[in-house]
């Protein structure tokens, strides 16, 4: 309408003159960078992950809860939440655990058009809001269910494997098991389907002893030029025997990825730890380790960085997190700034 009245008073220059303004406000306006147009996609170099520049990167994160839609946490599994997570804690990673456990009766294995259509809600999302995102194989016993995995991985990487955003995780948590004669057999093989289509993306496989006994691994490595290997921990338990393991891991060079770790005890229940965060948290800074945390969900444990009956498309206040929610909000939110502290 605007335009209509200059032409009818002022003529035709002068509508040129008020659309080329007009267009050098529009280019002039700052278009602020996301992470991914920032670090491209992720490569590992020794025991670091690291972007298109070749400067090691440490992200900071949330995992989401179990896929499934009997367990809870399936509601959060929405492109309000990704977008307020970026917005308001200022996330860089999202990781899905698609859920992939045989006793899951509603998960991956049993269903799994509803729970594929919930990660890839998810990975949609991450990729409109600028974010990585890790697409997890969510089990515990990942050899038992190795064909499902490969042609699932498979499906992933033909729909993803153009985006730089993405990140591929094959085996959660391997409990007690061999490293060398049972894990990584398996991840030899599903990182062989997911290479035949995706050549690039980092993929990032777990260990034994819930993802705990990292040091194994760098013994009997896999041959990957873009494979990084998963670490978890609870702050309530274990931690100089646990962050033993991480060092001694990256002193024999195993590049390591913290998809997931907790505020609280190792069965995701309990008090919040404080101090033994702090002092997680000032090794994953030492290391430019990224990291997720467990979880976004509001079921009564722990580990929740929600209260019960918490919007399920975002717009939380403080009084809507948990004491965990509370305090790991705030690391996500600056870390970027923590890591560039000297």
């Amino acid at each position: 309408m605007l335009i209509k009245h200059f032409y009818i008073f002022s003529g035709i220059p002068v509508i040129m003159l008020f659309i080329a303004c007009n267009n050098k406000i529009i280019t002039n306006q700052h278009k602020q960078e996301t992470i991914v147009e920032k670090h491209g996609l992720l490569q590992v170099k020794g025991t670091h992950i690291v972007d298109k520049n070749n400067e090691a990167v440490s992200l900071a994160g949330n995992s989401f809860f179990w896929s499934n839609p009997s367990w809870g946490g399936a509601k959060f599994y929405n492109k309000d939440i990704v977008k307020w997570l970026v917005k308001d804690w200022n996330t860089q990673i999202i990781r899905l655990p698609l859920a992939a456990d045989t006793e899951v009766k509603d998960g991956y294995l049993y269903e799994p058009e509803v729970n594929q259509q919930a990660v890839e809600r998810l990975v949609n999302a991450a990729i409109n809001e600028g974010i990585y995102v890790i697409i997890d194989w969510h089990s515990h016993h990942a050899e038992q269910t190795e064909k499902q995995a490969i042609d699932f991985f498979k499906k992933m990487a033909e729909k993803y494997g153009k985006y730089p955003n993405v990140i591929y995780e094959i085996y959660n948590e391997p409990l007690k098991v061999s490293w060398d004669s049972v894990v990584k057999p398996y991840a030899e093989r599903v990182i062989k389907g997911i290479r035949q289509i995706d050549p690039d993306n980092l993929i990032i496989i777990g260990t034994p002893n819930w993802s705990i006994d990292i040091d194994l691994v760098s013994h009997n490595p896999i041959s990957d030029p873009n494979l990084a290997y998963t670490f978890h921990f609870y702050a309530g338990t274990n931690f100089e025997w646990k962050s033993g393991k991480m060092k001694k891991a990256i002193q024999n060079g195993t590049p390591l990825f913290v998809t997931e770790w907790g505020t609280v005890n190792s069965d995701g229940d309990g008090k919040v730890h404080t101090e033994s965060v702090i002092r997680w948290m000032k090794l994953l800074k030492k290391y430019k380790l990224s990291h997720c945390n467990w979880s976004v969900n509001d079921k009564t444990e722990g580990a929740s960085i929600l209260k019960p009956g918490a919007d399920i498309k975002g717009g939380w206040t403080d009084d809507d997190l948990t004491p965990s929610g509370k305090l790991v909000k705030k690391y996500i939110r600056h870390w970027q700034e923590i890591i560039r502290e000297p």
